[in-house]
């Protein structure tokens, strides 16, 4: 979760939604988001709303925050009302989850699985650092119900992980997932940062090939983007360390596609391969295809029928708040059909199967036109009746997206 919160208008102290928003709930897909805001280092590229141990204490504790966040879901609960709403997919971000002990992430699936239910085959997924597990850990969150587990692989380069401040080393990786297929997780993915300052095309290409020698059913792969207030910012902006170059970052994005589609896994977002199909992160998907969730933590966002909210940042005002049996919501903003349509353009231009072309404005279907011909969308999916991305497009996204919404 993004550090710095936007404006909206003010949310109801005691969190309740529109009833517009309420009128199709159960009509979409519904999943729930779980922020745990604790790292045991804060990483100087990262601009999420992390807290390491020694900040916080009382309420915001990492020892009191499972009863914390469970209070907010008996809150989704009465918000939501008495239907029956069962729970498609649970992620567990952070921060790190799996700072927290094992029976603390437990007792929160339990507590979802006990409030809303689990469809059959929910994905319930945790975010975890390599050295954050062991084979027992993982054991006990596998029985725990946890089916995903995504690890914070990225880099296998030790002079970029210190450049990003990563603490684990690569080894643990290779080790980390093998715990997770012993402890019989369903699926394991990896995440890959390319474009880190000094890290060259050879280091970009070792990091990929150790992350598929680790045969994950799932990759994502991000650019380096140098956030505002962050310490790797701050490091750019005085000359220490350069910039990430664009050249550079599309040669690392291509050479990343080139690896992972010869070693059998497909693209289904920009920044996403899976080995298969039912790999896929189902919990991501919902926001791409702005499904319903509800997020439980400091500044948590949720979505419910066009009504989005992000909750108070702090985990000490957090946890006040819930102690006060008040909502933790900081403010929110209610979507009109047009702002509705521009992030469904906007987010599901992202995957394979693109957007449908009769979602845009007559003016946004001339420009799909143009990207066609300019080899930026794909001419077959455009045959039928959908604005797909080439790959060239995909290096181009912003820009084709743009233009569909001018």
């Amino acid at each position: 979760m993004p550090s710095a919160l936007p404006e909206g208008e003010p949310a109801p102290p005691d969190g309740r939604l529109p009833a517009s928003s309420l009128a199709g709930l159960g009509s979409r897909p519904f999943g729930i988001y779980v922020h745990v805001p604790y790292c045991a280092v804060r990483c100087g590229y990262c601009d999420f709303n992390t807290y390491t141990a020694t900040e916080l204490g009382g309420g915001a504790s990492q020892q009191a925050y499972a009863g914390t966040a469970a209070a907010e879901l008996t809150l989704a609960r009465g918000v939501l009302g008495a239907l029956d709403l069962p729970v498609a997919t649970v992620f567990f971000g952070g921060g790190t989850p799996t700072l927290l002990p094992p029976d603390d992430l437990g007792g929160l699936v339990r507590r979802i699985r006990d409030d809303f239910g689990l469809v059959e085959g929910a994905e319930v997924t945790t975010e975890a650092n390599p050295d954050s597990v062991d084979a027992e850990s993982l054991h006990r969150l596998r029985e725990a119900g946890f089916t995903r587990v995504s690890f914070g692989m990225q880099s296998a380069v030790p002079h970029v992980l210190r450049t990003l401040d990563r603490t684990h080393d690569p080894d643990r990786v290779a080790l980390a997932v093998g715990w997770a297929r012993a402890a019989g997780f369903e699926g394991v993915s990896l995440d890959l940062i390319y474009g880190t300052p000094g890290e060259s095309l050879t280091d970009w290409r070792t990091s990929i090939e150790a992350a598929l020698a680790c045969e994950p059913d799932h990759v994502s792969a991000y650019a380096l983007v140098v956030e505002e207030g962050t310490r790797l910012a701050g490091q750019v902006r005085r000359g220490e360390l350069a910039a990430p170059d664009d050249d550079a970052l599309a040669d690392r994005y291509l050479l990343a596609d080139d690896l992972l589609g010869v070693s059998g896994m497909a693209w289904y977002e920009i920044s996403n391969w899976a080995r298969a199909d039912h790999q896929q992160a189902r919990h991501n998907e919902g926001y791409w295809l702005g499904h319903d969730w509800w997020g439980i933590g400091p500044g948590a966002h949720s979505h419910v029928g066009g009504t989005r909210w992000w909750n108070v940042k702090h985990p000490s005002a957090y946890s006040a708040r819930l102690t006060a049996g008040s909502s933790p919501a900081y403010a929110r903003e209610v979507l009109t059909a047009e702002q509705q349509r521009v992030e469904r353009v906007l987010l599901g231009i992202r995957l394979r199967e693109g957007h449908p072309l009769d979602d845009l404005t007559p003016i946004g279907r001339s420009a799909a036109d143009q990207a066609v011909t300019d080899e930026l969308l794909d001419r077959s999916a455009q045959a039928n009746g959908r604005a797909a991305l080439t790959l060239r497009g995909r290096l181009l996204a912003d820009a084709v997206v743009r233009d569909l919404l001018d």
